[in-house]
């Protein structure tokens, strides 16, 4: 646990009297410690998609046609899509874990913001996303994936992947919040690996039928996907889909500030409220 914890410990006050930025950047900290401490769930999150990339990639790939182009430089922008939108799992398992621990009261006897430990959290979501992206992209390079649009929109694309992490983490721990159980949110957490599927993470959706082809171009992680492609300039976006997929990186953005807007003040809401009991 970091200093700053700890000087709050020794010195109990009114919970909410701390500062945003210094009580976030604590959490962050202890938030990144833990991970160093039981990494489980970070090297089982971070080495499914790699696993998953060599599967569909050789077991698969000779068996699924992408018009005008290699299936294994479609998939690979698909995977980092797919594991951007993982921050939903991350955030709601490791806030179920405090609430099921006690943790979260012990936070709350902490003269801490009431935002700041939600924002710790997400803000170690995306530190360890931007490091666990980089096995991937060397794995899908091995594989043949390529960056075909130079060093601006490969920082681009990148840039949007911790955006969408940040914005589903939010969402994630939101729900652990509400769950408050640690056995409840694994469970839980594993139904969510069916998102990817219905989007174009993983297949093009234009050979979906047309009701699955509606949900899957409405899916965020499907504009995330067109998005990362377009940037990397691995493909165009097809011109026509759903607007969000038609337009990936309007449509990105468009999501994430969506979820940001809602599940923010939602999150920071029931800490607040789970504390008055």
């Amino acid at each position: 646990m970091s200093a700053t914890t700890l000087v709050h410990e020794r010195n109990p006050a009114p919970a909410g009297g701390g500062t945003l930025i210094a009580d976030g950047l604590a959490m962050t900290g202890r938030h990144l410690h833990k991970l160093r401490a039981a990494p489980g769930v970070l090297i089982l999150t971070q080495t499914m998609p790699i696993t998953m990339l060599l599967f569909f990639g050789y077991v698969f790939g000779s068996a699924l046609a992408v018009p005008g182009e290699e299936y294994r430089a479609f998939l690979v922008p698909g995977l980092l899509a797919a594991t951007a939108a993982n921050g939903l799992m991350t955030g709601m398992f490791q806030a179920a874990q405090d609430c099921h621990r006690g943790v979260m009261d012990r936070f709350r006897t902490l003269p801490m913001s009431r935002a700041a430990v939600p924002l710790g959290a997400t803000a170690a979501e995306v530190l360890t996303t931007a490091v666990g992206l980089v096995p991937l992209m060397l794995v899908g390079y091995a594989a043949g994936w390529r960056i075909e649009d130079g060093a601006a929109g490969a920082l681009g694309a990148f840039g949007l992947l911790l955006l969408f992490r940040f914005a589903t983490s939010w969402v994630g721990y939101w729900l652990g919040l509400l769950i408050r159980d640690e056995e409840a949110a694994g469970q839980l957490g594993s139904a969510t690996f069916v998102l990817p599927l219905l989007s174009s993470a993983y297949i093009p959706t234009g050979g979906m039928p047309g009701w699955v082809r509606t949900v899957a171009e409405w899916n965020p992680i499907s504009a995330l996907a067109a998005a990362t492609r377009e940037l990397f300039g691995n493909a165009a976006p097809a011109a026509d889909a759903a607007w969000p997929s038609a337009h990936p990186v309007a449509g990105t953005l468009a999501w994430a500030a969506v979820l940001l807007t809602v599940f923010v003040p939602l999150t920071v809401r029931r800490y607040a409220r789970d504390g008055r009991g």
